[in-house]
């Protein structure tokens, strides 16, 4: 192929004619003559379609993505299997194509997905109201800020050590521009700190966040914890994975003002970190303050069911003194696919996913805790997700083989240092229905390997924990059963 030039010679002259000038020099006659190249730039020879696909290819080919490797990794986004039937749908043109509804009433079929999004979501979080879905966790975490602030006219913000280190960092940029203060309460035992917490909140609080489970996989007592800020007077803002609402009880029952969360784990796969959709639910009396859009169920005149757009505070739509939000468009494909997942799954089938992850991890953290050189970073209660502590640093344990000959794949595991500088030594193990019992012994043993150096002799185990005998070589592709 030739060269990927914008223009050809005859054009480029056209154009300089048109604005009075020679030549492309005279263009950039008022930049110094000393700082300009004035050769050619040193390129090596392009490359054409095929030979640029091929690179690509092998590029790629260098991503151990979900697929092809078992993964561990969580801390906010998941490995959940998606039906068959999540793809049927909202590959549909009518819900593939549309950008986001500034006529919503023109389209019925669009009105209903976000009504029966905000049901869903409604019933597991036990809050009564849902806006039709955010872009996603960390941007609805600053607008349960700006929600809470608005409500009782104080700038007062406090965040739990273990709510998710995105949502910490995003309420502490927009904190700048809200004029908020921000205090952040430790933890003590995994567990967010319930002295310390009592301290934080003041009579200026507006909101507290906490997590649920928290990020090190620990599950909160919520009610226990939201006693101080409810004394206080302020908004308990609670973040929560849809996942485990199967088996946990919802932030509303709990005494949640407000409950937002990520909504990947829901129809969503990874796809390399997005795009996914945010979800945000809250008491009834918050409703004119909530963001984004929220659908509603009506009458026609001649009696006929029908779905109107009953809010949308928006500053392009509301007088800009009025908005609580000047949110663009929702996720609103994402946030279809996660709504077909809930009903595909339905009450029971939400339910037995929870107890699945939940008896998996148990067996995971037994498993994993009584090996040789690691220990469980705290002994609270879990779900889907925990914390492990290492006698060896973790980057040392992640390459899958001797780096000796080059850079090696790495252990699909989550290193907390990367947020935590306090567990350095620690990381995140994160189970899915995904991940079988055979998957499980296969992260344990690679495991041992890294902890005895990649070469010594160690055992598999069985479902029980106890050491068999193996013919693993410890390659990646091969070891999983």
């Amino acid at each position: 192929m030739a060269g990927y030039t914008p223009a050809t010679g005859d054009e480029q002259a056209e154009m300089l004619d048109a604005i009075g000038i020679d030549s492309i020099d005279e263009l950039f006659a008022q930049v110094p003559a000393d700082i300009r190249l004035n050769r050619p730039l040193d390129l090596e020879d392009g490359m054409s379609e095929s030979e640029v696909y091929r690179f690509l290819a092998g590029l790629a080919d260098t991503n151990l993505d979900a697929e092809r490797i078992p993964s561990f990794l969580g801390a906010g986004m998941y490995d959940h299997y998606v039906p068959a039937i999540v793809d049927a749908i909202i590959g549909r043109s009518e819900f593939l194509t549309p950008y986001t509804p500034y006529q919503p009433e023109g389209s019925q079929g669009g009105l209903q997905v976000m009504f029966d999004f905000q049901t869903a979501m409604s019933e597991i979080t036990g809050l009564p109201v849902s806006n039709a879905g955010l872009y996603e966790g960390p941007s609805a975490a600053a607008s349960a800020a700006y929600l809470a602030m608005g409500q009782t006219g104080r700038t007062g913000l406090v965040t739990s050590r273990g709510l998710h280190p995105h949502s910490r960092e995003t309420l502490a940029t927009h904190a700048v521009g809200f004029g908020a203060t921000l205090t952040e309460v430790g933890l003590d035992g995994g567990l967010t700190s319930g002295e310390e917490l009592e301290a934080a909140v003041t009579e200026d609080t507006a909101a507290v966040f906490l997590q649920n489970p928290n990020f090190l996989g620990a599950v909160e007592d919520i009610t226990a914890l939201g006693e101080a800020v409810k004394a206080k007077g302020a908004l308990l803002v609670v973040q929560v994975d849809p996942m485990t609402l199967g088996i946990l009880r919802p932030p509303g029952e709990c005494g949640a003002d407000i409950a937002y969360g990520e909504g990947q784990p829901l129809g969503n796969r990874l796809d390399f970190g997005g795009p996914s959709f945010g979800f945000f639910c809250a008491k009834e009396e918050y409703l004119r303050k909530m963001p984004g859009r929220i659908a509603g169920e009506t009458t026609d005149v001649d009696g006929r069911r029908g779905f109107v757009l009953t809010l949308q505070t928006r500053e392009q739509h509301i007088r800009r003194e009025k908005a609580t939000s000047n949110i663009c468009t929702a996720q609103a494909l994402n946030s279809l696919a996660g709504m077909i997942h809930l009903a595909w799954l339905g009450k029971e089938g939400f339910v037995e996913l929870g107890e699945l992850m939940a008896r998996r991890t148990a067996y995971a953290r037994r498993l994993i805790g009584g090996l040789d050189g690691f220990e469980l970073l705290h002994d609270a209660p879990v779900v889907r997700e925990f914390a492990v502590r290492s006698d060896r640093p973790v980057e040392e344990l992640l390459p899958l083989g001797d780096e000796s000959d080059g850079p090696a794949p790495k252990l699909p595991v989550y290193p907390l240092g990367r947020d935590y500088p306090e567990y350095e030594d620690c990381f995140l193990v994160a189970i899915t229905e995904n991940r079988s019992v055979d998957e499980i012994g296969w992260l344990a043993h690679m495991l041992e390997h890294a902890q005895a150096g990649w070469g010594e002799h160690i055992h598999d185990h069985d479902e029980a924990g106890e050491p068999v005998a193996n013919d693993h070589d410890g390659a990646v592709t091969g070891a999983v059963k």
